[in-house]
């Protein structure tokens, strides 16, 4: 004879929460805090025209996500390349 188990709201509530919590370990760098940007606030934000980051987008030196038409940037990506970019100069009088 088989047996029937009952599976509760309180069941399902709380495998949502297990599921949430292994996906936000796989997801892992990815968090919700990430503050993405449009275009405009990028090519803003470094001081260059938005054809300059189109050239930019096109030559694979800035990552980008689009979503239908909207291209969005990660804030995190943005200070990364900054800071791979820097020059340290030195003082050689």
């Amino acid at each position: 004879m088989a047996i029937i188990e009952i599976v509760t709201k309180d069941d399902l509530e709380a495998l949502k929460v297990e599921l949430l919590k292994e996906f936000k370990v796989l997801v892992g760098a990815e968090s919700s805090d990430t503050k993405w940007l449009r275009s405009n606030e990028v090519a803003n934000l470094l001081g260059i025209s938005t054809g300059t980051l189109k050239n930019l987008r096109d030559t694979g030196q800035i990552p980008f996500s689009k979503l239908g038409g909207t291209l969005f940037y990660s804030m995190d990506d943005i200070n990364q390349i900054i800071l791979a970019n820097k020059v340290i100069c030195t003082d050689e009088r």
